[in-house]
């Protein structure tokens, strides 16, 4: 619809513009054969106007000498009025035409419209002449083609837009349907999932129990973890993709949410050898999912844990700004290319696979964390200055 109304809006414009040019020009035209009519040497008045021999070939219709309306007032070389004629006119008295120039002498204009009436100033060899040209029926006919050219615009606007409506949700309809199959698919799926999962995790369990915890054993358990992980993610990647992905929102403290996981991811990185900092503003609140955000901050934490390089630094930072919650994570790490790290959002994206193997992520977890922030009607930024560190900015 709106390439629609840009289109509309352009045409009506360029059909007006160029009937506007148009008609001014053959109004000039006309002015200059009313400034040699004028300037043509006579004995005696003329009682009327007569086209040039060139200007009856160009364009003019013959009765153009017969409806064409003016008046003019000469001024000599000191700008004082030598003479007016109003011979051809009778709505306008010399009075009122000696206002009228004296009007456009006033400016600086050369040419242009003064009311209904189109101006030109010529210089002659013993002063100036000013021009009045009747051009109320032109200027009219400007303003009924701009009047029905908007009117036909909306119209057609309106058109469209009830042809569209209904066409284009049967157009989408299959998109939409589809989307929500895959949405009902993961979590059904799921769901389906969960059960044999538990079945192999307790069955490994059992032989372990049994014959001893060995390499296979563990491999079982590591993997059943993992994929029950990553089912977990996509089920709730799937809800944050609904169009009310909370069933109810609650007012809750930011700031202490922050501490809690801070203080997990403190622990962390310590045993790891990372150093970790945190600066939360107290008094930080948000109305939402409580359990989304800690998550959307697990993910963030959890992220600047596995990839800071040994010894590196990690910043979490939670403040207002302008009627905001501000959530920032920073942390060191090497980045080879610091251009397109939005491809970090996109799902299983992943742009190192050898350290991704190493440190076990999915892929998915950025994109979790970017669908809770948009459930709340925020957004989450990505960036890195230098290539040595990169910092998440998540604003609520």
């Amino acid at each position: 619809m709106c390439a629609v109304f840009v289109i509309l809006s352009v045409l009506a414009a360029v059909i007006n513009i160029w009937n506007a040019v148009v008609t001014t020009d053959r109004l000039d035209r006309t002015l200059e054969s009313v400034f040699l009519f004028e300037q043509a040497p006579r004995e005696k008045p003329p009682e009327r106007f007569e086209l040039p021999e060139g200007d009856r070939r160009d364009g003019f219709l013959p009765e153009m000498e017969y409806t064409t309306r003016f008046f003019s007032v000469r001024y000599d070389k000191n700008g004082e009025r030598r003479g007016v004629s109003v011979r051809f006119i009778a709505s306008v008295s010399e009075a009122e035409a000696l206002r009228y120039a004296d009007a456009v002498m006033a400016g600086r204009s050369d040419a242009g419209y003064y009311g209904d009436y189109r101006y030109r100033v010529y210089d002659t060899p013993d002063g100036s002449i000013v021009i009045f040209l009747n051009a109320g029926m032109e200027r009219r006919s400007v303003r009924t083609l701009l009047w029905i050219s908007c009117v036909v615009a909306a119209a057609a606007l309106l058109a469209v837009w009830l042809l569209l409506l209904p066409l284009s949700k049967r157009a989408l309809m299959p998109y939409i349907r589809n989307m929500e199959q895959q949405k009902r698919f993961i979590t059904d799926a799921g769901h389906e999932i969960k059960t044999p999962l538990t079945s192999i995790a307790a069955s490994c369990d059992v032989i372990a129990m049994e014959h001893g915890e060995d390499e296979w054993t563990r491999n079982i358990k590591k993997q059943t973890d993992r994929l029950s992980k990553l089912v977990r993610e996509m089920v709730m990647l799937s809800r944050f993709d609904e169009a009310q992905p909370f069933a109810q929102k609650a007012e809750f403290s930011l700031s202490d949410t922050a501490w809690e996981m801070a203080e997990a991811f403190a622990s962390m990185a310590k045993a790891k050898g990372k150093h970790f900092e945190q600066d939360i503003s107290d008094e930080v609140k948000l109305c939402g999912d409580k359990e989304a955000v800690s998550h959307m901050l697990s993910i963030l934490l959890d992220n600047a844990v596995r990839y800071t390089d040994e010894g590196g630094q990690i910043r979490l930072i939670v403040s207002k700004k302008r009627g905001k919650a501000v959530i920032t994570v920073w942390n060191t790490c090497h980045i080879e290319e610091t251009t397109g790290l939005e491809r970090l959002f996109d799902r299983f994206y992943r742009p190192d696979e050898s350290r991704s193997r190493d440190t076990g992520g999915s892929g998915i977890g950025l994109s979790i964390a970017q669908a809770a922030a948009r459930a709340h009607g925020g957004s989450i930024t990505v960036k890195s200055e230098d290539g040595k560190s990169i910092c998440f900015t998540v604003v609520i």
